[in-house]
């Protein structure tokens, strides 16, 4: 089974921009009701995308900074990594075909 990565300031660099495979990236906060709700859905694409993409998390509170980086304002906030550029953008609950659709996408799967 598949962990989802935590990535932080001290990560971030390595896991995700220099990472050869896509990476979708969850920032959330643990206060956050929906985020919460997304977390059995990343759990899941971690699972399915295990080797094919990064799933990782990112918690807003702990790495504020990082958050800012990549204009996260609001939370449930994921976006989808290629070739270390962010790519695309999904905020708030999002359907998993929805975010399987763009994952399959980037990662031409």
């Amino acid at each position: 089974m598949a962990d989802v990565l935590e990535v932080n300031d001290d990560n971030f660099e390595s896991e995700v921009l220099k990472n050869e495979k896509p990476a979708l990236v969850d920032f959330w906060a643990p206060w956050c009701g929906p985020c919460r709700m997304m977390h059995p859905v990343i759990e899941s694409l971690s699972e399915e995308y295990e080797g094919k993409a990064v799933i990782a998390r990112c918690n807003v509170d702990d790495n504020q900074a990082l958050a800012g980086r990549f204009n996260v304002t609001a939370i449930p906030t994921m976006i989808l990594f290629n070739a270390g550029q962010p790519v695309e953008t999904m905020i708030g609950v999002t359907p998993a075909e929805e975010i399987k659709k763009r994952l399959d996408a980037t990662a031409g799967v």
